[in-house]
């Protein structure tokens, strides 16, 4: 039997799984998110950060270890299980995680990893939960419950959306933590949900200029993919006609050209392919009568991007968790053989 290139395989998962076990406890590289107050505070990653040293920067290490939990829950049998669960024993022990939520309390934390990396350990929260809810999802809750806190206190300040393709994209950031709190915390969804409508739903026509040079994420996509969550599905329907006119997206969105996967600003643009996928195959299920429409083009955007998952560090260190999200997006893992 031969599979779908583009279908969660096991195959594909145990490359993944291989890719993430080779940086997540990699501590250099590494880009510190770090405000220094003295020379004291000049201290190296796994100092600074026991948990979450590796994979070139924080936010990186985090997805990384979401990706290791989502496949090892998957493929309970993949070869990689092992390592997986003996890298997590020894990553995620109460003294690593008591001194990774002791760092927020750093009078300049305010805005350390704001909203990407919050949003991202929300997610490996809700992985870890998913694969052992007594083990290691009770021990990543308060990290998790520290930063939906800090989400929902930067709502309250944050007048405008942030809509730029990197890393401080606020729908970005408010679909993932929305599917966390939808299972922790009812009154942040609709935080969550009130903001995105004052912040999105009046907004139609979209013509902005995407993509810029180093962006990993849809100005645009992202925030039609928060609103699919927000709005019921006749009510999106509506508001993504507006929003995205349907005829557009094909000559719109086209795969990224990526000149140089050594430059890690150039590399972010093989992650706006396979975010895009993500966000065109999100919408298509609640866009009814443009399925036809979006699936091609995300289609296009993943084959375009899966096979620079691997290659680059500058690329590696945190492609297989876009690709991840772009093939749970497009269906169901795929039976081994």
């Amino acid at each position: 039997m031969t599979h779908d290139p583009m279908t969660l395989a096991p195959d594909t998962a145990a490359a993944f799984a291989r890719i993430a076990l080779g940086h997540v406890a990699r501590e250099y590289p590494h880009k510190l998110d770090h405000v220094l107050a003295d020379d004291g505070d000049a201290l190296p990653p796994r100092v600074l950060h026991p948990a979450f040293f590796g994979s070139f920067d924080w936010h990186s290490c985090v997805h990384g270890w979401w990706t290791l939990l989502t496949l090892r829950r998957l493929f309970p049998d993949m070869p990689e299980a092992a390592k997986i669960d003996a890298l997590a024993a020894e990553t995620f022990t109460p003294a690593k995680l008591a001194a990774e939520l002791a760092y927020l309390d750093r009078p300049h934390a305010r805005g350390f990893e704001r909203p990407y990396g919050w949003a991202w350990l929300l997610a490996l929260h809700g992985a870890a939960e998913a694969l052992s809810p007594d083990g290691l999802g009770r021990a990543l809750e308060p990290l998790a419950r520290r930063f939906a806190g800090m989400l929902r206190d930067y709502l309250a300040v944050l007048t405008y959306p942030i809509t730029t393709g990197t890393h401080f994209n606020t729908a970005f950031a408010l679909i993932l933590a929305r599917d966390w709190a939808g299972r922790h915390d009812a009154e942040l969804v609709g935080e969550i949900e009130r903001y995105a409508r004052a912040g999105y739903a009046g907004r139609s026509d979209y013509r902005g200029w995407e993509p810029g040079g180093d962006e990993f994420l849809s100005p645009s996509l992202t925030a039609a993919l928060l609103m699919a969550r927000v709005m019921p599905a006749g009510e999106f329907a509506g508001w993504f006609d507006a929003f995205l006119p349907a005829g557009r997206i094909a000559e719109q969105f086209r795969p990224a050209i990526v000149s140089d996967r050594s430059d890690g600003k150039i590399a972010h643009l093989d992650g706006l392919n396979l975010s895009r996928a993500w966000c065109l195959l999100g919408i298509a299920p609640v866009a009814p009568g443009r399925s036809g429409e979006l699936r091609p083009v995300a289609d296009e955007h993943l084959a375009a991007a899966l096979d620079q998952v691997a290659g680059d560090y500058m690329g590696e260190h945190w492609l297989a968790s876009f690709a991840l999200l772009a093939l749970l997006a497009r269906g169901a893992p795929a039976a081994r053989d």
